[in-house]
């Protein structure tokens, strides 16, 4: 399979040879979906706190006798249907949301990815991508000149002034083949791969 090759101005210059396993998969969508889903789910941190009946300082006496007011029955005032109450499955700090993907749907998943944005022409690449100084304003200018209004770009390297110049930017992000996420390839109009990250890809997904 061919992938279009571009320069820095973005106009093309020709095309590069890509493999068919990995830009010419079938769009599997259930497989993305849950990849997505897994991603979005291991990111999470156990950060909520909720009290049980027994973390509170309520009194355990109760608060009416049992029979003769004509009320219904109640045992004490931290019980669960009270407000106020503890929970009765509370949600703790250690709470664990990690989704487990095996490595080899991962990699038909990234696959399928990268093949859905060939079809589409959403993905170019370029023989290197990189700016002068870390400049926030070098960088958005030289995105601009491609015409595109937000772009993934996958180095081989982390190159400092790539990565300092896109940190401010919150419609560009620069990542390296190991760092590309499932969500980060589908969020961005236009995925950049350089050359080697090509290649990079290759030998991790193959």
């Amino acid at each position: 399979m061919e992938l279009k090759l571009i320069n820095d101005t973005g106009v093309a210059s020709g095309s590069v040879s890509v493999s068919d396993a990995l830009f010419a998969r079938e769009y599997n969508e259930p497989l993305i979906h849950q990849l997505v889903v897994a991603f979005l789910a291991n990111g999470r941190s156990g950060t909520r706190a909720q009290k049980a009946r027994g973390d509170l300082n309520r009194s355990h006496r109760k608060p009416w006798k049992q029979k003769g007011t004509g009320r219904a029955r109640s045992g004490y005032a931290g019980s669960p249907i009270w407000r106020g109450g503890g929970r009765v499955f509370p949600s703790s700090p250690d709470e664990n949301f990690s989704h487990k993907v095996n490595k080899k749907m991962y990699k038909v998943g990234i696959a399928s990815i990268l093949s859905q944005l060939a079809r589409e022409d959403r993905i170019v690449v370029v023989d290197s991508f990189s700016v002068d100084a870390p400049k926030t304003k070098l960088l958005n200018e030289k995105v601009k000149s491609l015409g595109l209004q937000s772009a993934l770009i996958i180095v081989n390297e982390p190159d400092e002034n790539l990565y300092l110049a896109a940190r401010n930017l919150h419609s560009v992000d620069v990542l390296t083949p190991s760092q590309a996420d499932p969500v980060s390839l589908l969020h961005f109009e236009k995925v950049i791969v350089t050359k080697d990250a090509v290649e990079r890809f290759e030998e991790a997904l193959s």
